[in-house]
C-alpha cells in the first residue's frame, strides 16, 4: 500500500507541521522565564510560522491531501488546525468551493460578490476594497469567528445553524457531508483542548504572544491574497490571479507563487505547477499581471497594471 498520495516529498511539509508544533509548544513552556529577547522572538517565530502554514503548509493540504489513508489525512488536518489556529477542514470546503468556483468575482447586480473572500467584496464602483478594510478589519473578524467558535460548546461540538456559508458549501450527499461536518468539529475540538493545555501551561503566554501573533498572521494572510488578486481581471480563467516565478521564493514556499497557474488547476499538486504553465503557455500569453515580488510584499509592486478597470 502507497503511504503517500502523490510524491514522498510531501514529507517535507508534514515535518514543518511537526517541528511548528513541537516549537509552539516549547516556547510556551519556556516564557515565564524568557527574556525580552527571547519573547520578542517567540512572537515573531509564532507570526511568521502561522502564516506560513496557511499560505503554503494548510493551503497545499486542502487541494492535495498528502496520504492515501483518510485517517492520517483527519490526523493532519487536525494537526494544522492546531497549527492554522482554525479549522482546516473548514478552510477546505470554504476556499475550494467557494474562492475556486468564483475566482474572486467583483459584484453582480446584487451588489454582492459570490466569493465570499473577493478582494471585490468590500469595494465601491468595481474596485478592490482598501489593503486595511480587506487585511486588518477581516482578520479582527476572522479572530471574532473563531473565538466564538472555541467559546461556544454548540458549535465545538456540532456545526451550528448559524454557520450558513460552512453548511451551504458542504457536500450535499447525505454519507459525505457527515464525514466533512466531524472533521470540522474534530479540527475544533483538538484545537480548543490544546488552547486549555496552552493556558495551563502559560496563561501569559496564550494571551500576550499566542493571541496577538495568530491576529497578525491573519492580517498578514489577508495581504497576501490581497495582492494574489489585486489588479488582476476576474472576467477570465488566464488573468484572474497574480503570479510570481522568483526562483528562491518558489523554492522555498513550494511554488506558491505560480499562483494563476494554481487557479487553472486547483487540484493540480504544487509539484506540477511550473509543467502547468508551460502547457498553458500560449492561453497565458495574453495581458495579465505577473509581479516582480511576492504578494506578501505586493505593496512594493508599483508599477502594477489595473487590468480589473478594462472594460
Amino acid at each position: 500500500m502507497t503511504l503517500w498520495k502523490h510524491t514522498p516529498r510531501d514529507a517535507f511539509l508534514l515535518a514543518l507541521s511537526l517541528l511548528q508544533f513541537g516549537a509552539t509548544l516549547a516556547l510556551s513552556a519556556a516564557w515565564d522565564e524568557a527574556s525580552v529577547l527571547v519573547r520578542g522572538s517567540t512572537f515573531a517565530f509564532l507570526v511568521i510560522a502561522m502564516t506560513y502554514n496557511i499560505i503554503i503548509i494548510s493551503h497545499l493540504f486542502t487541494h492535495v491531501p498528502w496520504f492515501e489513508s483518510a485517517r492520517l489525512n483527519a490526523w493532519c488536518s487536525a494537526l494544522n488546525s492546531v497549527n492554522a489556529g482554525q479549522s482546516i477542514q473548514a478552510y477546505q470546503l470554504s476556499h475550494v468551493r467557494n474562492h475556486h468556483r468564483y475566482n474572486n468575482d467583483q459584484k453582480g447586480p446584487d451588489g454582492q460578490t459570490k466569493d465570499r473572500s473577493s478582494t471585490f467584496r468590500d469595494g465601491e464602483n468595481g474596485e478592490h476594497a482598501s489593503l486595511f478594510r480587506y487585511a486588518v478589519i477581516g482578520a479582527l473578524s476572522s479572530l471574532v469567528s473563531t473565538c466564538k467558535v472555541l467559546a461556544s460548546c454548540v458549535r465545538l461540538f456540532r456545526v451550528g445553524e448559524g454557520e450558513h456559508d460552512l453548511l451551504q458549501v458542504a457536500a450535499k450527499e447525505p454519507d459525505r457531508r457527515q464525514k466533512e461536518l466531524r472533521q470540522v468539529r474534530v479540527d475544533r475540538c483538538v484545537h480548543f483542548f490544546t488552547l486549555c493545555a496552552w493556558l495551563l501551561i502559560s496563561w501569559q503566554w496564550t494571551l500576550f504572544c499566542y493571541l496577538p501573533a495568530f491576529s497578525c498572521a491573519l492580517a498578514l494572510v489577508n495581504v497576501q491574497n490581497y495582492y494574489e488578486h489585486f489588479g488582476a481581471a476576474p472576467t477570465s480563467r488566464y488573468t484572474d490571479s497574480v503570479s510570481h516565478y522568483g526562483r528562491l521564493y518558489n523554492l522555498l514556499t513550494f511554488n506558491d507563487g505560480f499562483h494563476q497557474e494554481h487557479h487553472l488547476r486547483p487540484q493540480a499538486h504544487w509539484a506540477e505547477m511550473p509543467r502547468i504553465r508551460e502547457k498553458h503557455a500560449a492561453r497565458l500569453a495574453v495581458p495579465r499581471i505577473v509581479s516582480r515580488v511576492p504578494a506578501i510584499v505586493g505593496f512594493l509592486d508599483r508599477r502594477r497594471l489595473l487590468l480589473h478597470r478594462d472594460p
